[in-house]
């Protein structure tokens, strides 16, 4: 279609016949997220709140269904950037950000640790090195007055405000220390996320959201057994990356049913349910 035959179309949303209207939204939506631009500029260009309304909410709709398609196309590709999964779940809220500045920004990270790294330093001393420049450094620390916000699962926000949730905080400590060669990995603990520091002869875990307290695996047992769980290897071996964005987007959904907003928490689900095999518990 011409930008004349668009712009032509998307003025029939405001034609009084249901049946022209109806029409015209699933013809929008046919064209997909293309279109949202001359959506955006009708939208500027209205003086109808009830018009600015429906294109609001037709703009939500394609990039929420561009999303989907977009979330499911990293999973069969093999899930392997885990940055990429993650702004895929920022992506819910903020769909205007950018994966290349969500990457500038770590890229910075990572080459602040790097001057901080010495040849041949035994594993602690590496931990210690990247906790001085993220937690000291660059102050990021756990977001425990709105744990809840779902802020917190929104990277590039905990990258501007340097405070996020157990699993944000992990995924920016884990990839940057994968950068610099460290065998560290997400460990899915229940109501926690930490990290494990696994190679042969040597394995111990860090709690990023404690400033990347260095833990033992007996650590791990008192933390199972206060919970009443049994130890099973999920709660000590690395998840794939895949499991961490599913994590992620369980936390965006709960987020927002503590703030009472059961639409997006309902939509945030799909959306898990997209790259879930079996039916999500959320």
């Amino acid at each position: 279609m011409t930008k004349k035959e668009i712009k032509a179309l998307i003025s029939l949303l405001d034609d009084n016949d249901h049946e022209v209207m109806a029409h015209v939204e699933r013809k929008i939506v046919s064209l997909g997220e293309g279109i949202i631009p001359f959506l955006e500029e009708e939208w500027e260009e209205s003086l109808n709140p009830d018009l600015q309304t429906k294109i609001e909410d037709l703009i939500h709709n394609l990039q929420f269904d561009g999303l989907l398609r977009r979330l499911k196309a990293w999973k069969e590709a093999g899930a392997e950037n885990l940055l990429e999964g993650m702004w895929l779940v920022n992506s819910y809220l903020y769909p205007d950000v950018e994966l290349g500045a969500i990457n500038k920004a770590v890229d910075q990270l990572y080459f602040d640790a790097w001057t901080h790294m010495k040849d041949e330093m035994h594993p602690y001393d590496q931990v210690k090195a990247l906790n001085n420049v993220m937690f000291r450094e660059k102050k990021f620390a756990a977001n425990t007055k709105n744990f809840h916000s779902p802020a917190n699962s929104m990277l590039h926000l905990v990258l501007e405000t340097k405070r996020g949730n157990p699993l944000t905080l992990c995924v920016l400590y884990m990839t940057i220390a994968q950068r610099l060669g460290m065998p560290v990995y997400g460990v899915n603990l229940p109501n926690l996320f930490i990290l494990i520091y696994k190679m042969e002869g040597i394995q111990f875990y860090i709690n990023v959201y404690n400033k990347g307290l260095i833990l033992s695996k007996a650590d791990i047992d008192n933390y199972i057994l206060q919970l009443n769980l049994n130890p099973i290897d999920i709660f000590y071996e690395p998840c794939s990356n895949l499991d961490t964005v599913r994590r992620a987007l369980r936390n965006l959904a709960f987020s927002f049913e503590k703030m009472n907003d059961p639409e997006k928490a309902t939509e945030v689900t799909k959306l898990l349910t997209a790259i879930t095999d079996e039916d999500p518990v959320v």
